[in-house]
């Protein structure tokens, strides 16, 4: 950062805020509802958990990547999905978003 009279320290147009939603889903749709929010683009992060609230997966998306890459590099993960939801009835997914300055 530059000490020059007249500059602010904080860039905000680089800023970036991020939320939270849970939904609860049937297992059956837990591959397909995946996708979507793959596919929508400012889904940080998607937490899997069962009925009783713990964690069976946590999903780490990368920002900027094309969706196209996204879904044929998270393939295995999504097996896992329709794996586990062959074992379950219902889950939870808490969706991690964002929306900052230079992807808006």
């Amino acid at each position: 950062m530059d000490n020059e009279p007249g500059r602010v320290g904080i860039e905000r147009e680089n800023e970036e805020h991020t939320w939270t939603e849970h939904i609860e889903i049937a297992a059956s749709e837990l591959v397909q509802r995946t996708k979507e929010l793959i596919e929508e683009g400012n889904v940080r992060r998607l937490i899997i958990r069962n009925q009783d609230g713990e964690v069976l997966l946590e999903v780490p998306l990368t920002t900027g990547v094309a969706v196209g890459g996204v879904v044929t590099i998270l393939a295995p993960v999504l097996a896992a999905l329709g794996a586990m939801a062959a074992l379950l009835t219902h889950v939870k997914v808490e969706i991690v978003r964002t929306k900052g300055g230079d992807r808006e």
